[in-house]
């Protein structure tokens, strides 16, 4: 077991992480990151990036990465490859453990910014559409899609608030609903029924999709496993999941405080959690903007609020 000593510990990278390890090497706390199963977070995994400021001409999401990466890098930051299998919070300096417990790592204070995961249906086809038309973030990828039709799978508010912000973009939008009916409170179902762009499609679930280098149309089947069942095809551009986010908490479980949903609970303004010394940054303490702007600025708090916490306890 190889052992590392930092006076701040960043479990997971992506922008919250990145940020956060740019802001604790220049404050010389010699900072750790583990990076994760998936170095850079969710933007490896996304094309264009129109929306980030300082890009004017946009960037694709694993370049956007590799230059947080390389400028966290040239201060300092220490990154090593894996994933923490395990923490204890209980005492401080706390103690994490990296591919179940090939490494341990001791830190002062602990930075979590292993960010959040978009749930998907399973289809074989939104892996090999991914990034050619299918997204989970209409706020991200939208602008794409602007007079073309495009889909929305989901019942809830957050279905319901895709579908309506891609209605002032794109020419029509369907919302493919399992149910024979919508979720979501009563205010968004009338802004949706309001809506002459949305059309809503109950009782419908998703098989397939199809097009020749990108979405071009999924194939839908309608009142599933009844006498009733029809299947048809709607002809769409882009594909998006509106079912929510599943925060990548799973190992913190029982050791910090964490919502019904599984997100970190931050008090105040502040990133810090109910552990003293352990705050948390980006898509895993937001469950509600979940935008690379505003992770990055997340974990630029965290970083401060570490290193103010360790200034203050540096004699304890």
């Amino acid at each position: 077991m190889s052992q590392y000593t930092t006076k701040c510990l960043i479990i997971g990278s992506g922008p919250a992480g990145y940020t956060a390890g740019i802001y604790t090497s220049r404050a010389n706390l010699s900072p750790v990151m583990v990076e994760g199963i998936q170095p850079g977070g969710q933007l490896v995994q996304t094309t264009d990036i129109e929306n980030f400021p300082g890009y004017p001409d946009g960037i694709l999401g694993p370049e956007m990465m590799e230059q947080f990466r390389a400028q966290a890098l040239r201060f300092g930051l220490r990154i090593l490859s894996g994933e923490v299998t395990d923490v204890d919070f209980s005492t401080r300096p706390f103690k994490a453990y990296v591919n179940g417990g090939k490494d341990e790592i001791v830190a002062d204070t602990v930075i979590i910014s292993t960010g959040a995961s978009a749930r998907y249906l399973g289809l074989p086809d939104e892996e090999k559409y991914r990034g050619l038309g299918v997204s989970a973030c209409a706020t991200c990828d939208g602008f794409f899609f602007r007079k073309r039709p495009v889909a929305v799978v989901g019942g809830g508010d957050t279905a319901c608030e895709e579908a309506l912000y891609l209605a002032t973009l794109a020419s029509k939008v369907y919302m493919i609903v399992r149910k024979d009916y919508l979720r979501a409170s009563k205010y968004m179902q009338a802004r949706v029924a309001a809506n002459e762009k949305i059309e809503v499609l109950y009782n419908t679930q998703t098989e397939g999709l199809f097009g020749q280098d990108a979405v071009e149309g999924a194939h839908l089947v309608r009142n599933k496993g009844t006498e009733n069942e029809e299947r048809f095809d709607i002809a769409i551009d882009g594909f998006f999941l509106g079912i929510g986010h599943k925060p990548n908490t799973e190992v913190f479980a029982g050791k910090i405080e964490l919502d019904e949903a599984g997100y970190i609970v931050t008090e105040g303004h502040s990133m810090a959690t109910n552990v003293p010394g352990v705050f948390a940054a980006g898509d895993v303490a937001d469950p509600v903007y979940q935008q690379a702007v505003s992770a990055a600025g997340m974990g630029c708090r965290a970083a401060l609020d570490a290193e103010r916490f360790i200034l203050l306890h540096s004699a304890d």
